[in-house]
């Protein structure tokens, strides 16, 4: 490790309900990447509790820091380290709080300059770890709270062409997961479940006014109904083809809205991620629509589509190219977002 050719970023995650510490070098190469999720503690509650979810924040936050220190070989911050970054937005307010002040008390104490990071971002930046983004690049971020279609003519530009309206693709599977009676998150069982089942039924995909917009509560009331008729008639349904034609829906929604993007905009290359993006079928639709229009695609890595401090390393270091630091006052700022084309 050279502190003097390499930019070494402390970065810090906890929008959400995992809290995650990880030390990055050059925006692609992780020395350290160390989450605490809290599932089993929201299970219960069939999605996550904002008073929960802070506290959680509060008991772990110093555990995974130390942990990621330790692992990446750092001794002495204020030598070995370049910068530290923290989640600002969107997200918990409570759960952004801690990660945002852990980040600036610690490049207040060891003098390093402070990195304020956009969540969407470093789900984007991810894909960094695989290889390196050639612009003019068209992102695909599908994640619990989001789903958007950003257009990113340069490096570290993100411009929303296309959003949800409603719930995201994220939220559409919890609350269909609820409906088959899963447990939180149900992302992974209903992917698991679809691969027993067949997509028999005619789920419906929204069109809405703007041709790059998402809609998924239709989509969501429509399996509902589905399953409450069959139940009040007494009829028996296969949950796994409820499950496989509820996610086809979802694939196909996100991928036919995506070909649009890329026909009127003709992008480099292509970036998918977002938790979402960890979803199987929806990255062989990927796969496939990146062969069909000879564009490169980067996927985030599965390890790393959930929320994870690595991926705000990676974002954090395309701000300390431009020296784009942020004062130690800053506040969080929950409905953060990037701006509309």
């Amino acid at each position: 490790m050279n502190e003097k050719t390499d930019d070494i970023i402390l970065a810090f995650e906890s929008s959400a309900d995992e809290t995650s510490a990880a030390v990055v070098k050059n925006g692609n190469t992780i020395l350290s990447n160390v989450v605490a999720t809290q599932i089993a503690s929201h299970q219960r509650f069939g999605g996550i509790v904002p008073e929960v979810a802070s506290r959680h924040h509060l008991e772990w936050i110093n555990r995974v820091t130390e942990e990621a220190l330790t692992k990446a070989g750092i001794n002495d911050p204020e030598r070995q380290l370049s910068a530290v970054a923290a989640t600002y937005g969107p997200g918990l307010v409570g759960s952004l709080l801690v990660g945002l002040m852990a980040g600036k008390t610690f490049a207040m104490v060891h003098h390093l300059p402070f990195i304020a990071v956009n969540h969407l971002a470093g789900h984007i930046s991810a894909a960094n770890f695989v290889k390196a983004t050639v612009y003019p690049a068209l992102a695909i971020m599908v994640s619990g709270g989001h789903t958007e279609l950003l257009w990113m003519e340069k490096e570290n530009t993100f411009q929303i062409i296309g959003t949800t309206l409603d719930d995201a693709a994220g939220e559409a599977f919890d609350k269909v997961g609820r409906i088959l009676g899963l447990k939180y998150p149900a992302g992974k069982e209903i992917q698991e479940m679809a691969g027993h089942g067949k997509a028999l039924i005619k789920f419906p995909i929204a069109h809405t006014e703007d041709d790059f917009d998402f809609s998924f509560s239709g989509l969501k009331s429509s399996v509902l109904n589905y399953v409450h008729h069959h139940e009040q008639v007494s009829e028996e349904f296969n949950r796994n083809d409820v499950a496989a034609s509820f996610q086809k829906a979802v694939v196909e929604a996100i991928t036919e809205k995506s070909r649009l993007a890329i026909e009127k905009f003709q992008p480099k290359q292509l970036l998918l991620g977002g938790g979402v993006a960890a979803n199987l079928a929806l990255r062989t639709a990927f796969e496939n629509l990146s062969k069909e229009y000879k564009i490169e695609l980067t996927e985030a890595p599965i390890k790393l589509s959930g929320d994870n401090a690595a991926m705000i390393g990676a974002a954090a270091y395309l701000n300390y190219k431009q020296r784009l630091f942020a004062p130690l006052d800053l506040n969080v700022d929950p409905s953060l977002n990037f701006a509309r084309m």
